[in-house]
């Protein structure tokens, strides 16, 4: 009996030990689910650890910075990495709630170009490091206009006279707005400062109400390609890479419309007061490589930030990216600092305009 005892007391403190070592040696890295921590897995985690012997814990959450400020303030970190969207990362590091990331130990593209310079502008921020570029699109079923011209650039969104019929748009003011004034002959560079004024905004809502009782406003990810296959509109916004699923995963004959389509980034940021810092900071660099990001794009198809990616991708899978040079001559990226500024009294002003 005291043996038994012996073996199991030897037993526990082994068992003790052993959980002990594996969480020095992991890192819980959190993510959105699905098909997207999917590319992320076999893309980052399953790499990282056959170089580093690292476990990766792959948690889920649904976005914003409420756990990681719950954990922060509470002073129990248990999120080492949390991939965040842009407006996320440029929030959550003004509030001190992510720790900063020293742009000089990104590793040079693999053709040699600095990092700074690899990366598309706005992807290195003092807080995180972009891995991807995720488009707000157009998109139309190629059935409905066989023999006949088919929508190709944003205009044609405004349109009723020549595409009749219903559209699809997301139901915030973020990319709607942008569009209208694009739409109407605005600048790229003059868009946020015209949004600025009382007539821009003016102007913008105009041009959206030319083509409000045909909109069909949708409020998830899934809505918009189902619309298009149900018949329900002839075109609609969306996310590219939901599109390109729906085309190659599911054999729609849905096109997209990559004119002045509308960009922001994801990428990794760190809570403040992680246990695992230096860990995760490699993560951090491993996963932002240009190798890493080639990859991700295999399995999910949103732009890689890094330009010399773009050269380990065969033609076919660049050319459905939002990256890839013919798609991203006219792209339009979101200014995330000016929507923290604005968007409460632009989302109310959106809200007041679609109940008249």
């Amino acid at each position: 009996m005291k043996n038994t005892i012996k073996n199991l007391s030897f037993a526990s403190v082994a068992l003790l030990l052993s959980s002990q070592v594996l969480a020095d040696n992991s890192l819980t890295v959190v993510s959105w689910g699905g098909s997207f921590t999917k590319s992320q897995v076999e893309a980052y985690h399953k790499p990282f650890t056959a170089k580093t012997g690292t476990h990766i814990v792959s948690e889920d959450f649904s976005g914003g910075l409420a756990e990681i400020k719950a954990q922060v303030e509470s002073g129990n970190v248990t999120w080492d990495l949390v991939s965040l969207d842009k407006p996320d990362i440029v929030r959550g590091c003004a509030e001190g709630l992510l720790e900063p990331l020293d742009p000089t130990i990104l590793l040079t593209g693999s053709d040699g170009t600095p990092a700074k310079e690899d990366f598309v502008d706005g992807a290195i921020h003092e807080c995180a490091v972009a891995s991807i570029v995720v488009s707000n699109i157009l998109a139309y079923d190629k059935t409905r206009y066989e023999g006949q011209a088919a929508p190709s650039k944003l205009a044609d969104l405004f349109d009723l006279k020549k595409f009749p019929g219903r559209r699809a748009l997301q139901k915030q003011p973020q990319g709607n707005l942008e569009w209208a004034l694009l739409a109407d002959g605005v600048a790229p560079n003059q868009i946020y400062k015209t949004l600025e004024t009382r007539e821009g905004r003016d102007r913008a809502f105009k041009k959206l109400e030319s083509i409000k009782s045909n909109v069909v406003w949708w409020t998830t990810g899934a809505q918009p390609a189902q619309l298009l296959a149900d018949g329900e509109v002839i075109m609609t916004s969306a996310f590219n890479g939901r599109i390109d699923s729906a085309q190659h995963a599911e054999g729609k004959p849905f096109k997209i419309i990559w004119d002045h389509q509308i960009g922001y980034m994801n990428g990794w940021a760190i809570p403040k007061g992680t246990k695992h810092l230096q860990k995760a900071l490699e993560f951090a660099v491993f996963s932002s490589s240009t190798q890493a990001l080639a990859d991700q794009a295999q399995w999910i198809a949103y732009g890689p930030t890094r330009k010399s990616s773009a050269a380990m991708l065969d033609q076919e899978l660049l050319a459905r990216l939002p990256t890839a040079p013919e798609n991203y001559k006219t792209a339009f990226l979101f200014d995330d600092e000016w929507w923290i500024d604005y968007a409460d009294e632009l989302n109310e002003e959106f809200n007041t305009w679609l109940a008249r």
